[in-house]
């Protein structure tokens, strides 16, 4: 699978949220600033045609919903990505990063810890 464009991430963020759904009923998540019917139903076409959506059919209309989870889009593309370009693939550095620029707390990097240690 391909990366998505930032709008085409914007449009699964809203179906992951949503699970499921009919083209005007994604046009609430997109307020500021709007998105137009025509745009959000090119792009999810667009997604369609790339395997991250598929549909069923109700007369003249589409229900589309996500083929991909959020996290395994997040793990093939957001953290990996993340990681590799900017902490040389070490996820210590990524944690130790967070931790120097006080993005997380000491009770936080025990919980996480504890998680690790619990698997």
């Amino acid at each position: 699978m391909e990366k998505l464009t930032n709008k085409e991430e914007e449009i699964m963020q809203a179906l992951w949220k949503a699970e499921n759904a009919f083209v005007k009923d994604l046009l609430p998540y997109f307020t500021n600033p709007p998105l137009h019917y025509n745009t959000v139903s090119t792009i999810i076409r667009n997604l369609e045609e790339k395997g991250y959506v598929s549909h069923r059919t109700f007369g003249n209309t589409y229900e589309y919903f996500p083929l991909i989870s959020r996290e395994d889009y997040q793990n093939q593309f957001v953290i990996n990505k993340l990681v590799g370009d900017y902490f040389d693939n070490s996820y210590k550095n990524l944690v130790s990063y967070f931790a120097q620029n006080d993005k997380v707390s000491a009770d936080e990097l025990r919980e996480i810890l504890r998680m690790i240690e619990q698997g």
